[in-house]
């Protein structure tokens, strides 16, 4: 199976929000976060109203984004669409806080 040709665009981030960046700024709410590994951004997955993770992804052409959810440890590519692994280089949280659930849809 392929794998991921696109490790060159995994870079050391930091996140720039702790929650989505667009749905905190509109009041809307998410299901899952995910963590851009070229710039940081932070959007909502694909199972969320807004699917800004995907949105950034077509606007930017940026990637690679790793799950910010507390206890995963796992990325995707949308261009090669699989998944990835590796040593994320992170600096600062490489998940949300317990105050983002707040944010939540459950």
């Amino acid at each position: 199976m392929p794998g991921c040709t696109h490790g060159d665009h995994i870079h050391t981030v930091r996140a720039g929000t702790d929650g989505c960046q667009e749905c905190l700024e509109s009041g809307d709410r998410w299901v899952h976060l995910r963590l851009c590994m070229e710039c940081g951004h932070v959007g909502c997955c694909d199972d969320s109203p807004n699917r800004h993770a995907s949105k950034h992804f077509r606007a930017t052409q940026h990637p690679i984004m790793k799950s910010f959810e507390p206890g995963e440890d796992w990325g995707w590519c949308f261009v090669d669409e699989v998944y990835v692994e590796t040593d994320w280089p992170i600096e600062g949280p490489a998940h949300h806080s317990q105050a983002a659930n707040a944010h939540r849809l459950w």
